[in-house]
């Protein structure tokens, strides 16, 4: 065993490239991209050090050409998450022995790896399958991929690094023990880097997980573990099952050696899951660590003061970006009734320029949305709109499933602030929009509107009503951006999550989240112990 009190490499968040006309990265993408699309991929599950090929065979059809099948995954059932179950325990004791800085190398060598020979192939299938553009994609499932990986290794070493103080004759120190079992990992379709993160953040804690991606999430989910594995993950620390989700959650939350949660996804599944772990309490060794980050219904408030240009600018980025599929996406927008003709100018316009279609023509700023079922969710709240009295669509409000699941990016200007686009999440191209006079009254508006509180921005040159804001929705939004839109959290820089029924708060990107993955044992050490009961204070005075 080596050694000594080890450094890891200096940090620094990975560059962005910007894939402009002519570069190298542009050309390197597209190929990765024609490359994906001229094979049909066979996904298995990873169990243990097996790839499981069940025969029931689940196509994989890109969102924005759904007339084209990519591949084909194999789907388990429960027979497939028990023994997910027995891989991770199998392999937990040599895991968590490990020496850390050998388990850090794994996830230091997974990130070199994403960012320079896997780098077009993750972004390739994440483009395709989940339907993002260029530039969106590299910023998820390159950039914030490789940024998790190298940021969360300098938190381990940081956790390790804290120790308590030691009297004379005592040492005192702490061993951050992983869970007492395994840990479950859900994780979404939208982000690549989320769906990498949720089971390699507890992994790299000593812990084994059992891993279910969304089924919208496969093609680049597979990709991760390609590069796990090529990285030296060992056999059976990370296993991707693909399951029905109530299925697998019936072996999972029955288990007696359930020992967390780390789930990104919607409110009302998260509700539900913490039900049945709370009923099935008794069952396990230990009390289960709960890990969430849900729904947002993410707000954008200007000011009177702020430049109409930088509103609409932060309106168009923040709502429609990756066709407003973020959990983080700006969705209602308050606007001083003086201010609004010219932001409404500037958004309308720039909304002309903006072109919708397939990921493979670069030009395109809105793609498809992810899948049938997403896009008549979000189709039916544009048509209540079209016959609601308070709601007026002044963009958009089109949308065209032919070929594939485009929506026209659809802003709405509503009369009453709690109308049902004001409150409930979306998850789609559609900004609503109310007008207001009194900006504090605004600010209370704000803050009992949505059960959700995952991100919000202020907008305003005026420092006064900056601060006013900051302390009235100090409970509103995990993530508060000042003049700036209210996505695009980086890791190490904005720490992401939210409260209320946003989640647990646990705040991935930072040392937070990591100390959820971790059970600590004080040890205390004396080196010359008492070797007679009785104390001073017991003795009779002479």
């Amino acid at each position: 065993m080596a050694n000594g009190f080890f450094n890891v490499p200096a940090l620094q968040n990975e560059p962005v490239l910007d894939y402009a006309p002519q570069s190298a990265e542009r050309f390197k993408l597209k190929a990765a991209i024609k490359e994906a699309k001229s094979t049909v991929a066979d996904i298995p599950m990873f169990i243990g050090k097996d790839e499981i090929r069940t025969g029931k065979k689940m196509e994989i059809r890109p969102p924005h050409e759904h007339q084209h099948i990519l591949g084909y995954y194999h789907e388990g059932d429960e027979s497939h998450v028990t023994a997910a179950i027995d891989a991770a325990l199998a392999a937990k004791p040599a895991w968590e022995n490990m020496t850390w800085e050998n388990r850090a190398a794994i996830f230091l060598k997974a990130a070199d790896l994403f960012a320079g020979p896997y780098r077009y192939k993750i972004n390739a299938a994440t483009m395709l399958g989940q339907s993002k553009n260029a530039y969106q994609a590299e910023i998820d499932a390159a950039c914030e991929m490789i940024d998790f990986l190298r940021y969360n290794v300098t938190f381990m070493s940081e956790i390790y690094k804290q120790q308590p103080v030691s009297g004379k004759g005592i040492w005192n120190r702490t061993d951050y023990r992983p869970l007492e079992g395994f840990v479950y990992a859900l994780t979404p379709f939208n982000f690549t880097a989320i769906a990498g993160n949720l089971p390699a953040s507890a992994a790299m804690m000593g812990n084994v997980i059992v891993w279910k991606p969304s089924e919208n999430q496969v093609f680049a989910a597979a990709v991760i573990m390609e590069v796990f594995q090529k990285a030296g993950l060992p056999a059976g620390v990370i296993n991707l099952i693909n399951v029905d989700g109530p299925k697998a959650g019936d072996i999972i939350f029955n288990h007696a050696e359930f020992a967390g949660l780390h789930f990104t996804g919607s409110t009302a599944v998260f509700q539900t899951i913490w039900k049945n772990i709370g009923n099935n309490i008794h069952k396990y060794k230990s009390y289960p660590r709960i890990v969430g980050e849900t729904g947002g219904k993410d707000f954008v408030v200007a000011h009177e003061t702020a430049e109409p240009h930088v509103v609409s600018t932060a309106l168009l980025r923040g709502a429609f970006e990756y066709q407003g599929q973020k959990c983080s996406a700006a969705s209602r927008a308050y606007i001083p009734k003086s201010l609004w003709p010219a932001v409404k100018e500037k958004l309308l316009a720039d909304l002309k320029t903006v072109k919708v279609g397939t990921v493979e023509d670069f030009g395109n700023f809105v793609n498809a949305v992810i899948s049938e079922k997403a896009f008549d969710r979000i189709v039916s709240y544009i048509d209540n709109a079209k016959n609601a009295p308070e709601a007026t669509i002044i963009a958009g409000g089109t949308y065209d499933k032919t070929s594939g699941y485009f929506i026209d990016p659809t802003i709405i200007e509503v009369t009453d602030p709690y109308y049902v686009t004001m409150r409930e999440e979306i998850f789609g191209p559609v900004l609503s929009v109310y007008l207001y006079d009194n900006f504090e009254e605004i600010l209370d508006v704000i803050d009992n509107t949505s059960i959700y509180a995952l991100t919000g921005a202020v907008i305003s040159q005026d420092r006064a009503s900056i601060d006013l804001a900051l302390n009235k929705l100090r409970n509103a939004a995990g993530n508060f951006y000042i003049n700036d839109k209210p996505t695009g959290a980086v890791v190490g820089q904005q720490p992401f999550g939210g409260a209320r029924g946003s989640g647990t708060n646990d705040k991935s990107g930072s040392m937070l989240n990591l100390l959820r993955w971790v059970s600590p044992r004080t040890i205390k050490e004396t080196f010359d112990p008492p070797r007679e009961y009785v104390y001073p204070f017991l003795k009779e005075d002479l």
